[in-house]
């Protein structure tokens, strides 16, 4: 399933992260694609502030991965930009990260391609003029219902 949405501003960016805080389960993988700037990071901001994490929230341009634990919820935010070759991956470990009890926003995942497994949403975050154009897909049932009701 695929679907578009609108979204005005960094605001609406970022209750759209915590709308998919209430949809997202342990396991999760999640693709963020978008040029530099679009508002990856900012999606993931709000997801983490709808699950309670009151701390900065930066990008892991150059640490390549940022954990958070919230209450005993594990969850890896990464962004792949950086990488020269997939296989950069298997250096720092990638696989353990990918448990089933975290959830992972992977940012510019086409970097690692050939080692991710495959996510149960992809959001395209498209720029239109100041804002932006969020095409999710999606197989997921679940998410499948977030994205029928999901407004910004």
């Amino acid at each position: 399933m695929v679907t578009e949405i609108f979204v005005e501003n960094e605001e609406a960016m970022l209750t759209f992260g915590k709308q998919l805080a209430a949809e997202l389960q342990q396991g999760a993988i999640v693709f963020l694609l978008g040029e530099l700037g679009a508002g990856k990071t900012t999606l993931v901001r709000g997801f983490l502030r709808a699950r309670g994490y009151k701390g900065t929230v930066k990008s892991p341009t150059f640490t390549l991965m940022e954990p958070y634990e919230l209450d005993g919820q594990k969850i890896y935010h990464f962004d792949l930009y950086r990488l020269s070759h997939p296989d950069e991956l298997e250096y720092m470990g990638i696989r353990d990260y990918f448990d089933n009890q975290a959830i992972c926003f992977i940012e510019w995942p086409e970097h690692g391609a050939g080692l991710l497994p495959d996510p149960v949403l992809k959001i395209h975050i498209l720029h239109q003029d100041c804002s932006r154009l969020l095409r999710l897909e999606t197989s997921e049932s679940g998410l499948r219902s977030l994205i029928n009701k999901t407004t910004v």
